[in-house]
């Protein structure tokens, strides 16, 4: 308020108008708001021309805080000064966008029809204002094509007035317009680039809602934890500045989320704060898309009353505003409440109505395609219901081929999840259980098994996947295959062997989900799990068990994990007959990504041993004991001494070691890791959950002050690799996140995803001198010709039977991956 009273004691209207303006940028609304119209009613008869400038910026602000009729009514509140273009083309754009947000078009038309008009008579800086305007129009009319062309336009208005306020927000409009034509990760891009421009002019406004949008984007990809996180800053930040629009529509985001993850009870709270702030301005296009999304979560609540009632509402909304595409969307709700009342004609005209329009986005499109299956299925049409199950995977398969990225592909996935669930629940029902292990394969390891060039990325025709031989798989593996499937209602396993595959039914995911949280946890702690919980064993007589009467005693057993099964180590569970030990003891356990990718493994030494090649002279790349970067990561005490005990095993001409200054990011990267056929590494691991391909190993500082010192994921996977295998012993060097689809994503991913054949990483944060002692037998067995599984599985019993680190915390968080 100091700043405020200044103002009201003198100075010039230019530098009142630069405060006021600046606060505006910086996101302060409505102290922007109130310092205009202070500064309007001084100036208003001393200097009418600046008193119209202080109105315009008044209801600049008032777009975000106010419902848009005071807007008009202000604008409109004194005769237009058509002689002063300075003042015509920002009112008249101002009002072209105030009845923009009425869903009042033609009106809004007018209206910058006439700011353009006076635009090409005279050029002045608020052209450019008009231009991004009329492409918000465009866009609000799904006309896609103008609004992308006048979005550029303003972009080059801007570049070429110095003006990078307006650059920041016409690519933040051509982020959002990214975003409607579901090219996700060049939204991100795009939105970047806005928060950048913004960032420079300190125009926290623009940040915030670039912000947002990079949330949506991430959402739209399946990274539902990432898209949260800035949801829920965003909606903070808008709450603080006043911006009731934003702050609705961010709560509008995070409660898709919540939805997503049916958390129903903060999704519903989330839908309700957000419908309080857009009716408190009226903002339709926002009204209409939280009743949109309260009839969504009607509908998977069964409240089916709310969800008639939302739907309804929202349909208006878009019928008035003759918003063809924004029809559709309460349509197919519409259409589900129809089928879940038994009203199964109505429900299949409405949804096929939405499925053949020729308007309808591809992630609408699928779900009409989905809900069209699910009707089939219930009125007992299989092979209509097969024919929809399979045209909804084409159609989301086809949307996947167009992400460019890698990082989003991994997480693209989570959108079909549960469309991939109900094909594989149907086709079991039907009996069809090999075509079901088929498509519930395709749907593992995806991004990993295309970069190792596995399956083509533009494999999404309704033929399905490529075939499997599930038993031959076994076969050459030499092994039995146990692979999960976490439903959302049932489970299954199919266990398979060189003569049989057999399916189990398991419980619903939710439920053995619950389980490893809890016996993860325990696993975690001081105590003894083999005593202390009865986790380990019901997770046994759970997800082994059933499979028993094919696992002979040292079996090798090749797990094929889902959901949170990637995250839980299958040798700590407690066989509990007859006296309690771990399966560990039974069984010789690998982990692989899919069928898939395990035969390619197996299919390339199969090839190269009928090829008569011999096996390369092992070559060792060892890189560690590094020099602490910060106190945030301090040196491993006994780094040093693995690293002598590592070595030993590999003459001093078959290896190069890389330890303290040396040891850093450049010393694999530019070292031709691709030379050597065992690479390990004794350091800090990180995984970052959030963007695994951020999980990174943490090696000393360079020379050189500006190169990382840390070994990224996203750096590891440029660098093609030959290796048989790579030892991670760090801590979290699996992971920490699985996604739907592709498993647990982070160091481990990375290197598999490079080409290596085996790597061996932890799961959780693991002690210097239990390692040491597991690393050295672990090479002791290799040097005595033991595959790395069976010399990884020694190793842990030694430690088991004969020391002090007994517990499976010591032993158990190391685990080998077997990839291409």
């Amino acid at each position: 308020m100091g700043a405020i009273s200044c103002t009201r004691q003198g100075g010039a209207p230019q530098a009142v108008f630069e405060h006021a303006n600046q606060a505006f940028q910086h996101g302060e609304l409505k102290a922007s708001q109130h310092e205009a119209r202070q500064a309007y009613e001084r100036f208003r008869k001393s200097n009418p021309e600046w008193a119209w400038k202080f109105r315009i910026l008044e209801a600049k602000a008032a777009l975000s805080t106010e419902p848009s009729e005071d807007v008009l009514r202000l604008l409109k509140s004194e005769a237009l000064p058509h002689d002063q273009p300075d003042v015509a083309i920002p009112v008249l754009m101002l009002i072209g966008i105030a009845h923009i947000n009425l869903r009042e078009f033609a009106e809004g038309e007018r209206s910058l029809t006439d700011a353009a008009k006076l635009c090409s008579a005279h050029a002045v800086s608020g052209c450019g204002d008009v231009l991004q305007a009329r492409g918000l129009l465009a866009s609000q009319r799904n006309d896609s094509a103008s609004a992308e062309q006048l979005y550029q336009l303003s972009l080059s208005f801007a570049r070429a007035h110095g003006d990078t306020f307006l650059e920041s927000t016409s690519l933040l409009n051509l982020g959002n317009e990214s975003l409607s034509a579901a090219h996700y990760d060049e939204a991100i891009d795009r939105s970047e680039a806005a928060y950048e421009a913004a960032h420079t002019v300190g125009a926290k406004i623009v940040e915030l809602i670039a912000q947002g949008n990079i949330g949506w984007a991430y959402y739209k990809l399946g990274d539902s934890d990432k898209a949260l996180e800035l949801f829920l800053e965003a909606e903070k930040l808008a709450g603080k500045q006043g911006d009731f629009v934003d702050q609705g529509a961010w709560l509008t985001d995070a409660g898709y989320v919540y939805l997503n993850t049916r958390n129903f009870g903060l999704a519903a709270q989330s839908f309700r704060r957000a419908l309080e702030l857009e009716q408190r301005v009226n903002s339709k296009e926002e009204i209409y898309n939280v009743q949109r999304a309260l009839a969504r979560l009607a509908v998977q609540t069964g409240d089916l009353n709310q969800a008639s009632y939302y739907s309804e509402q929202s349909l208006n909304i878009a019928r008035e505003s003759g918003d063809h595409v924004n029809e559709l969307y309460p349509k197919l709700v519409q259409g589900q409440v129809a089928a879940m009342r038994g009203d199964r004609a109505r429900a299949r005209e409405i949804v096929e109505g939405v499925e053949h329009d020729l308007k309808c986005p591809a992630f609408l499109k699928w779900e009409a395609e989905h809900s069209l299956a699910r009707l089939d299925e219930d009125e007992k049409q299989a092979q209509a219901a097969e024919r929809e199950y399979r045209a909804a995977l084409a159609t989301f398969e086809s949307a996947r081929s167009s992400v460019r990225h890698e990082d989003f592909q991994l997480s693209f996935l989570t959108n079909a999840v549960r469309i991939y669930d109900d094909y594989v629940h149907f086709l079991v029902t039907r009996g069809k259980i090999e075509e079901a292990l088929r498509w519930a394969d395709y749907s593992r390891a995806r991004t990993l098994a295309e970069g190792l060039g596995l399956l083509s990325k533009d494999n999404h025709n309704r033929t399905g996947p490529p075939s499997l031989q599930p038993s031959e798989i076994s076969r050459r593996a030499k092994g039995t295959l146990l692979f999960y499937w976490l439903g959302e209602k049932q489970s299954y396993l199919w266990a398979i062997t060189p003569s049989i595959t057999r399916l189990f039914p398991l419980p619903a995911g939710a439920e053995i989900d619950s389980l490893v949280q809890r016996y993860r946890k325990g696993l975690n702690g001081p105590e003894d799990v083999l005593s202390s919980s009865e986790d380990g064993g019901a997770l046994y007589r759970t997800l082994v068990e059933p499979a028993k009467a094919l696992l002979a005693r040292e079996a090798k057993v090749f797990i094929i994990p889902d959901g949170s099964l990637n995250n839980l180590n299958f040798e700590t569970l407690v066989v509990d007959q007859p006296k309690p030990y771990y399966w560990i003891e039974d069984a010789d356990v690998v982990n692989a990504s899919s069928l898939r990718v395990l035969a390619a493994s197996f299919s390339r030494e199969n090839a190269r041993q009928s090829a008569g090649k011999r096996k390369r002279t092992p070559r060792l790349l060892l890189i560690g004991n590094s020099i602490a970067p910060g106190k945030e990561y301090p040196e491993l005490p006994r780094a040093g001494e693995q690293m002598a005990n590592v070595a030993r095993h590999f003459p001093a001409s078959q290896r190069e070691v890389y330890q303290r200054d040396q040891a850093n990011p450049s010393a694999y990267l530019a070292g031709n890791p691709e030379t050597f056929s065992h690479i390990h590494f004794v350091a800090h691991g990180t995984a970052s959950r959030l963007s695994p391909l951020d999980s990174a190993i943490v090696l000393s500082k360079s020379a050189v002050d500006t190169e990382p010192f840390k070994l990224y994921a996203r750096d590891i996977v440029q660098h093609r690799l030959h290796a048989e295998l790579v030892t991670i012993s760090a801590c979290y060097g699996a992971g920490s996140r699985a996604y739907s689809g592709e498993g647990l994503v982070g160091l481990a991913w990375a290197f598999l995803r490079a080409g290596a054949h085996n790597v061996i990483a932890s799961l959780w944060e693991v002690t210097d001198a239990s390692t040491e002692q597991l690393m050295d037998r672990f090479y002791d067995e290799l040097d005595k010709g033991a595959s790395p599984d069976a010399a990884l599985r020694a190793a842990k019993l030694s430690l088991l039977h004969g020391s002090a680190f007994h517990n499976p915390f010591y032993w158990a968080p190391f685990q080998l991956y077997t990839g291409s």
